[in-house]
């Protein structure tokens, strides 16, 4: 061979199943929270605490995630590699159940945590305190405030879930396969 790629070995494509994997998983995860994030910040559709609570796999999963490429792609253990794309699956599975939960929620199947009914933080002297009322915006976990073809956003979260679950799944089933 005389291409670039067997002569530098720095330019060998170093793609495994695992690296795959897990940069798919870390880049959905971002753009999932950026999304997030548009939601929040520019179309002003406030998240409900139970929405933050779906926010703390994305974080985990774009950290683990990227740690998991890198170590991937540094040659690392297989274990290592393994036990990283199995927290990834369990965290998206995880996500997917408390996604499912909070649609439940707002279907009306269920009944949702009491600290669903917004903030109530220190609200000031006597005076204020109407000033404040009129301010504070209430959200809601049982109430939907945006819909695309049915589903709203926590619904639109266990889809995301479980196809990074099912992405990290594969991952971890090629890896563990590769001899």
């Amino acid at each position: 061979m005389t291409t670039q790629s067997a002569v530098i070995p720095a330019f060998r494509p170093a793609s495994t199943p695992a690296l795959t994997a897990s940069l798919a998983v870390t880049l959905i995860a971002a753009a999932t929270i950026a999304g997030a994030w548009f939601f929040q910040l520019v179309l002003e559709i406030l998240p409900c605490p139970l929405c933050l609570e779906q926010r703390y796999a994305y974080y985990l999963a774009i950290a683990l995630g990227a740690l998991t490429a890198l170590a991937a792609r540094s040659g690392a253990p297989r274990p290592l590699l393994l036990a990283g794309l199995a927290l990834l699956a369990l965290a998206a599975l995880a996500n997917a159940g408390l996604g499912t939960y909070h649609s439940g929620v707002e279907w009306g199947l269920w009944k949702g945590p009491t600290d669903c009914t917004g903030p109530v933080g220190n609200l000031g002297s006597a005076g204020d305190l109407l000033l404040r009322l009129d301010t504070v915006k209430v959200v809601r976990c049982d109430e939907v405030q945006w819909r695309f073809l049915g589903l709203s956003l926590a619904g639109y979260n266990v889809l995301i879930s479980l196809l990074m679950a099912a992405i990290a799944a594969w991952g971890f089933v090629r890896t563990a396969s590769r001899t």
